[in-house]
């Protein structure tokens, strides 16, 4: 009962002591063609642009466009296709 004690504790231990996978800034290059997507896109603002490691995807807060409206937006990957785009009241 004892060993089975200390190996639950061991397990639960190893479980707290890895790193959750976080979401991440884009490298200059990335950035580079994300800027250049969203520029061709109509948009001339952005804040905070990040990998979600969930998706993953690439999530971009408070992109505005020339009018004043902002967006926050998602783009695949690979294609940087915008694929979710939720306007901001």
């Amino acid at each position: 009962m004892r060993k089975l004690m200390l190996l639950a504790c061991a397990v639960g231990l190893g479980a707290i002591a890895v790193p959750a996978l976080a979401d991440r800034a884009p490298t200059e290059k990335e950035l580079a063609e994300i800027s250049t997507k969203l520029k061709a896109e109509g948009f001339v603002s952005w804040e905070e642009v990040e990998l979600d490691d969930d998706g993953p995807c690439w999530e971009i807060d408070d992109a505005r466009t020339a009018d004043g409206k902002r967006y926050d937006l998602k783009l695949r990957t690979g294609t940087l296709e915008i694929f979710d785009r939720d306007l901001e009241d």
